[in-house]
């Protein structure tokens, strides 16, 4: 009997071909969604993890005083109770790079002292070269995985030393910016030695307390100079990434949702208007079981072809979303790209949430007898809906529009089921417009005038001679006709005492007022002598709060900096400060770029032509306020899902209609035969999803509000303001309102045509 039920199941998908493509591709729309949403929600952990595990990663990086406690003190720690493995001691220097390097600004060097890269614990990674086997050597750590490669045995010039750069190498743990022999790192007169632990237990920041206290126990006190954990550098990975979880996770459980309730919609009609199929199949021996099984299948065969599709397309657009999510971090040797077990995840998980979605309707098929389904035919029972309509016939309404406004309540379940979908579009529409528009604040600067950008040649191929020092270029800059403000960044790396790895330090000087730094949306900007203010992330990585205060060290100079302010964004790894501070640490202002302000009229190409004019090697240009990559993904995935979505609910709508066009035929025939047009037909039918789009709006919008909200304050890595987050002003709220009716317009324009077109002899003889 399995050859009957599946010829009975081919013949089934043959015979609704409509139905047939709307499911495979409302299931494609879904799969795309979900893979889309697990890929980033993957990868934000995995990748990490996996490199982490690979090079044996230090839970770690201690630097202990020298002074405190000798080499053979450090190594008996290796024994402690809780230690798994344990590295080193090296020996640690910090050298300073007094110009540009590698397209790094100048700044300190953290130089280690290994023989060789592999070990029991941080197993570097040696991307390019070899490692350092004589004084004179060093080995840089490249945390981009290979970019800066092409320096190969190229001049390192600090005023420690020169050395020949023999290889490139990255680490995990980021336990270095270089390495040396452990002959050259003793020649530097160390600051500090080096020890890299594995805990048995690294679950969380507690955890990693503990074990370094009994690690530290018995040791001179203040022997530890600073300990840098995993879990910092775990989140630095993830930051840009986190930004997009809440987006992923709402998207892809509204993706499911929707494919759920659009296939039950499906199978609920194709049983329903079925009646006598059904009742056919068990009179000729189709036992229950078997006629469920033929509607399982029914759906189950474009179901598994909407999967696979969907599945491809999804891979296929996951490598440029997650390119966005991880543009600009430290991702050393982990390998960004979705997990591995996605693609069989979805082919077998989504066909299985399909078939669940049919069983309820499905059942149905299974309780009724041949005799019973025979003789039900597909008609609606008697009196459903009746009230309804005899209400609506007693008002003015053309009788068009009131046979389409009382049809929805013929089958009161059905029209749940498409009402949710529509719902669920509208609610994707205003979160995406709201997400469009809070990001779009987040990074508007503009005040009205035009902005022209002067670069310096400091990270220029090719490198031109300036003429100007930095002063005199800020006086020419304001000299300049057309000018009104001059602002200048300087860019430097700057220690943290306490801390292995270098940060970046912005300091603006001039007419700051008008600078395009980043908004400041907590405390105040830094704008007084030892002062900064940083993005979220920093602050989080460093356990930083405003007034907490925090010692920078450049080139000898310690100077201590109090958090004044909180941005809205950042990355990870800089803060932003000031002339005065900048002063304080170093004589060169070491500027990168101008924001020129010009006046109202001013022609912005003379002013450009002017400045190259003044010096060959400064690069002018018009500034054009492009959001970052990440918030353009942002925009860009929130944007896809959303037409995925909406055309998925329109489908939904697409499929009811069909569905009540079939079983409503010799009603439709009698209506025209007694006079009913075309076009009244098509209005009826528009009629009847146009309401449910009006009150889909009424729900979905409120529930998208609230959803945008909710979104935007639970982003870890930016915060927004209050002006940023309500965005919502009368033209907007009714443009999204009008979503909900064009979803429900657009899924019915092909079904009322359909039933505008039928003949009414052929109805009429076929009943």
């Amino acid at each position: 009997m399995n050859g009957a039920v599946w010829r009975a199941s081919r013949a089934a998908v043959k015979r609704r071909r409509v139905q047939t493509v709307v499911i495979g591709l409302v299931v494609f729309c879904s799969t795309a969604t979900v893979l889309l949403a697990l890929a980033v929600i993957s990868a934000a952990r995995a990748p990490f993890d996996d490199a982490f595990d690979g090079q044996r990663g230090a839970h770690v990086v201690a630097a202990f005083d020298p002074a405190a406690a000798s080499a053979e003190q450090l190594a008996a720690t290796a024994h402690r109770p809780g230690v798994e493995a344990a590295a080193g001691p090296f020996d640690q220097a910090v050298v300073e790079v007094p110009a540009d390097w590698l397209g790094r600004p100048p700044g300190p060097l953290t130089l280690v002292g290994r023989s060789d890269p592999a070990g029991p614990v941080d197993r570097v990674a040696l991307l390019s070269g070899r490692w350092a086997d004589k004084p004179g050597e060093v080995v840089v750590n490249d945390p981009f995985g290979g970019a800066a490669t092409r320096f190969l045995n190229s001049s390192l010039d600090t005023r420690s030393g020169q050395f020949t750069i023999v290889g490139f190498a990255t680490s995990m743990s980021q336990s270095a910016g270089g390495w040396v022999t452990p002959e050259q790192a003793a020649a530097l007169h160390p600051t500090a030695r080096q020890m890299l632990y594995r805990f048995s237990d690294a679950s969380g920041e507690q955890q990693l307390t503990a074990a370094m206290g009994t690690v530290t126990e018995g040791l001179p006190e203040h022997a530890l100079a600073n300990a840098q954990s995993y879990l910092v550098l775990k989140q630095a990975f993830s930051a840009g990434a986190d930004a997009y979880l809440p987006l992923m996770t709402v998207f892809g459980v509204l993706g499911l949702v929707v494919a759920a309730l659009i296939v039950g919609n499906v199978v609920s009609g194709a049983v329903v208007s079925g009646y006598r199929h059904i009742g056919v199949l068990k009179s000729i021996g189709f036992t229950p079981r078997q006629v469920v099984t033929v509607y399982l299948t029914m759906v189950s065969v474009p179901a598994a072809v909407g999967t696979v599709l969907g599945t491809v397309a999804g891979w296929a657009a996951s490598q440029p979303i997650l390119q966005g999510a991880f543009a600009g971090i430290t991702t050393g040797t982990a390998v960004i790209e979705p997990a591995g077990w996605l693609p069989p995840a979805t082919l077998i998980g989504v066909p299985l949430l399909v078939v669940l979605a049919a069983l309820v309707p499905a059942s149905r098929a299974h309780r009724l007898s041949a005799a019973q389904a025979i003789s039900a035919g597909s008609a609606p029972r008697n009196g459903r809906g009746l009230k309804v309509q005899r209400r609506l016939s007693g008002t003015r309404l053309p009788r068009a529009v009131s046979l389409g406004l009382g049809q929805p309540f013929a089958r009161p379940a059905r029209t749940a089921l498409t009402m949710s979908a529509i719902v669920l579009g509208v609610l994707t529409v205003t979160v995406t417009t709201g997400l469009s528009t809070t990001l779009t604040r987040l990074v508007d600067h503009g005040d009205g005038h035009t902005h022209v950008t002067v670069q310096t040649n400091h990270f220029s191929a090719d490198k031109i001679e300036p003429r100007l020092t930095p002063d005199q270029t800020t006086a020419m800059l304001r000299a300049t006709p057309g000018a009104e403000r001059v602002v200048a960044r300087g860019l430097v790396q700057v220690g943290l005492v306490g801390t292995t790895q270098p940060v970046f330090a912005n300091f603006y000087g001039g007419d700051t007022a008008g600078s395009k730094r980043l908004q400041v949306v907590k405390g105040r900007a830094a704008t007084g002598p030892n002062e900064i203010e940083a993005g979220p992330s920093f602050l989080k990585q460093h356990g930083l709060k405003l007034g907490d205060r925090l010692t920078l060290d450049l080139d000898g100079r310690q100077l201590a900096v109090t958090v004044v302010g909180e941005e809205s964004e950042g990355n990870p790894r800089a803060f932003t400060s000031n002339d005065a501070t900048r002063a304080a640490l170093t004589d060169d202002p070491h500027a990168v770029e101008y924001d020129v302000t010009l006046a109202e009229g001013a022609d912005a190409q003379a002013y450009q032509r002017a400045v190259t004019a003044a010096d060959p090697s400064l690069s002018p240009s018009v500034f054009a306020p492009d959001p970052p990559g990440p918030i353009v993904a942002v925009v860009g995935f929130a944007t896809v899902f959303t037409v995925l979505l909406s055309v998925a609910a329109a489908l939904g709508v697409f499929n009811t209609l069909l569905l009540t066009i079939r079983e409503r035929r010799r009603d439709l025939g009698m209506l025209k035969s007694i006079g009913m047009t075309p076009r009244q037909v098509v209005a009826m039918t528009v009629t009847s999803v146009a309401w449910q789009g009006v009150v889909s709006a009424a729900l979905g919008v409120p529930a998208g509000i609230l959803a945008h909200r909710l979104l935007v304050e639970n982003v870890g890595s930016i915060v927004f303001t209050e002006w940023m987050i309500d965005v919502w002003s009368t033209p907007m709220l009714a443009a999204v309102a009008l979503a909900g009716v064009a979803i429900a317009v657009l899924g019915a324009l092909l079904p009322a045509r359909s039933a505008a077109r039928l003949p009414i002899a052929e109805v009429l003889h076929n009943e």
